[in-house]
């Protein structure tokens, strides 16, 4: 008898592919283009030589913005230009800052008193309430 055997293509959990995604986030590094002009195109001893291949396709090069770091890889996030800083108020680009908002203290967060007050130190506070219940 024949046997039918089903292979199904599967997607990674979404935990997974945000692990990886925030891995490289976090392994990024800034880069600068140069272009790669050549003089003269290179001869290449291949059937189709009026076909760039596709890593020539663009002519430029990253170039690691430090020259004391590797050059980047072929999965590696790469970016040309540092985020503006989130801690100074700038409204031309629509920053709030974060003067005056309330963090927490024991956090290590984005809403952590260490990274929210960006160095600047911060007051603590302590309320008693007091509510009628019932």
């Amino acid at each position: 008898s024949c046997t039918v055997k089903t292979c199904w293509m599967r997607l990674p959990s979404f935990r997974s592919v945000g692990d990886a995604l925030k891995d490289r986030f976090d392994g990024a590094s800034r880069v600068m283009v140069s272009n790669a002009e050549q003089e003269s195109p290179v001869q290449r001893n291949n059937g189709a030589p009026h076909r760039v291949p596709r890593r020539d396709r663009y002519r430029f090069q990253l170039r690691p913005h430090n020259p004391d770091h590797k050059a980047p890889g072929v999965k590696d996030l790469v970016y040309l230009e540092s985020s503006p800083g989130f801690c100074e108020k700038n409204p031309r680009l629509g920053i709030p800052g974060t003067h005056g908002r309330a963090c927490n203290d024991s956090s290590i967060s984005v809403d952590g008193c260490d990274l929210m007050c960006c160095g600047r130190g911060f007051r603590t506070e302590k309320l008693f309430v007091v509510e009628r219940c019932n």
